[in-house]
This record gives C-alpha cells, sequence and structure tokens, in this order.
C-alpha cells in the first residue's frame, strides 16, 4: 500500500498540474470507486462537474483536492490507486475508475487494478476533510507532537511494529518505513512500547522522519508498476533499504542475514544481531 512519501509524491504532481484547473466533466467506470458517496455516481458526478481546483493537501496516507465551493474531493490510493495526468488523447488505460476531463482538454485519471481505493467528497473541517479528522497528523505537519507521542508510546504494551501502523498515533508509516526505522534506531518491532527508554523512543520517531523524508527525495518506494507518480514513473528508494524485502541478504550495517517474522499479521524484516 503506498505509504506518505508515495502519496505525497501523487499529490505534488497532481497539484503541479492541475490547480487552477476547472473540472468540464466527470466519468464513473466502476462504482466500488465512490463507494463512500451515499448518494450515488450520479450525484457524485453531478456535484464534481464545473468545480475548480484551488489547492491540495494530505495527511498521512490520504490526499484531497480543494475545490472552489469549500469542499474537498478525498483519495485514498489503497493498494494499486494510481492518479495519472493525461496530456494527449490516449486509449483508456484497463483498470481507469474515473476519468476528470478539464477545461483545457487534458485529463487526470485514477487508475486502479484492485478497486481498494476511493475518492469521495468531503466537508473541510479546519486544515483537513472531516471525514480524516479522527487520523493522526503526520510527522510534517505543524500539528504533530513529538513529545506527546513519545509519552503515548512509552505508556502502550503493544509490539513498536504495531504502534508505528496505528494511524491515530503518528499516520502516514506503514510496512515498509516501519521496518525501515525501526532498523535504524536498532529496536526490535516486537519490543513493546513500555519497555523501551524515552530517550529511544525519541530516537525511533526521528528515524521516522529522517527515512520519510529521504524516501521522499527518491520519489517513493516502488517494487513494480502498481506505484507510479502522476507522470507514470516509479519511485527509487527501493535500492536504500536496509531490511525491508531483503529476507536472507546481509545486513547493510553488520553482515548479518536480515530475516522476516510475522507481527500483527503483517511482515516484519530485522537484522538479529543489530536489533534484539
Amino acid at each position: 500500500m503506498p505509504e506518505l512519501p508515495e502519496v505525497e509524491t501523487v499529490r505534488r504532481g497532481v497539484d503541479q498540474a492541475f490547480r487552477g484547473g476547472r473540472i468540464q466533466a466527470v466519468e464513473v467506470y466502476n462504482p466500488r470507486t465512490v463507494r463512500r458517496h451515499a448518494p450515488g455516481i450520479d450525484d457524485f458526478r453531478q456535484h464534481v462537474q464545473g468545480l475548480q481546483i484551488t489547492g491540495s493537501g494530505r495527511r498521512g496516507k490520504f490526499m484531497w483536492l480543494e475545490l472552489d465551493d469549500g469542499r474537498a474531493l478525498v483519495c485514498h490510493l489503497g493498494m494499486s490507486g494510481q492518479f495519472l495526468v493525461i496530456t494527449h488523447e490516449r486509449e483508456a488505460h484497463k483498470h481507469l475508475r474515473v476519468r476528470l476531463r478539464f477545461a483545457d482538454g487534458r485529463e487526470l485519471w485514477f487508475v486502479d487494478q484492485r478497486t481498494f481505493g476511493f475518492l469521495e467528497l468531503a466537508e473541510m473541517d479546519g486544515p483537513v476533510p472531516a471525514t480524516l479528522a479522527h487520523i493522526a497528523p503526520d510527522v510534517f505537519e505543524d500539528e504533530f507532537d513529538a513529545d506527546a507521542c513519545v509519552e503515548k508510546l512509552l505508556r502502550r504494551r503493544i509490539e513498536v511494529k504495531k504502534a508505528l501502523l496505528d494511524q491515530g498515533w503518528i499516520s502516514g508509516v506503514g510496512n515498509i518505513y516501519a521496518d525501515e526505522a525501526l532498523w535504524r534506531a536498532r529496536l526490535r518491532g516486537r519490543r513493546t512500547g513500555d519497555s523501551i527508554s524515552k530517550r529511544k523512543a525519541k530516537e525511533l520517531i526521528g528515524h521516522v522522519k529522517d527515512v520519510l523524508a529521504e524516501a521522499l527525495d527518491a520519489g517513493g518506494t516502488s517494487f513494480d508498476k502498481l506505484y507510479v507518480d502522476a507522470n507514470g514513473e516509479n519511485g527509487y528508494f527501493a535500492r536504500e533499504l536496509a531490511v525491508y524485502g531483503r529476507a536472507g541478504q546481509p545486513c547493510k550495517r553488520c553482515g548479518t542475514a536480515i530475516k522476516r517474522e510475522v507481527i500483527g499479521d503483517r511482515s516484519a524484516h530485522y537484522c538479529p544481531k543489530c536489533q534484539r
């Protein structure tokens, strides 16, 4: 699933291409993609068509396009969702779910092979859409409070890996960057929050921010064509990964073979020597 760096990369591409653009027509090809819009496809089409994109935003793994009627078009990419900027006529993608046609002739396609992603219209609630208000700020937001996150972690009796995936604690972190941050902090994902020191908890939060920033600079992590940016290009942070997806390969710090385990039904990769 695309995590914060991938979603932010897509948001930047869409914002750069369509900020100020007016949506001339809306075509929905799969009702699952607008399943959260209770009134249905026709109502969704009617209320999006004709609106102008005035800005964009992101919280964690969600992004949105701000509209000139005061609402937002919220998007979650799911497992395989893609926003593609289309500048010339071409054959429709076989997994095209929603097409936004703009007055200048360009199009924005939402392509989603597995159809876990979705689009929804939402009212704004301060800086974020109302439907996202329950999600914790991510590490790049002004509202993010690192000290409060540390204190909360030190009181939790769940595994640190599970805590990092909790979007109500810190949003935007998934399997890839949780494993990478834990490796950098030399913490085993099975350690519980209440078993680590305050110093180590602060260090972990710092590594979370660092690894997300580095991945963002690299355009995210692509293992296949399911994640591409708005121009159809892959991210290249995969070459920098220290543990994720590298089971059996040598640790880049000590040379010990990386191991894989399951924590909370999710894969976890770690170095048994560096992360005891």
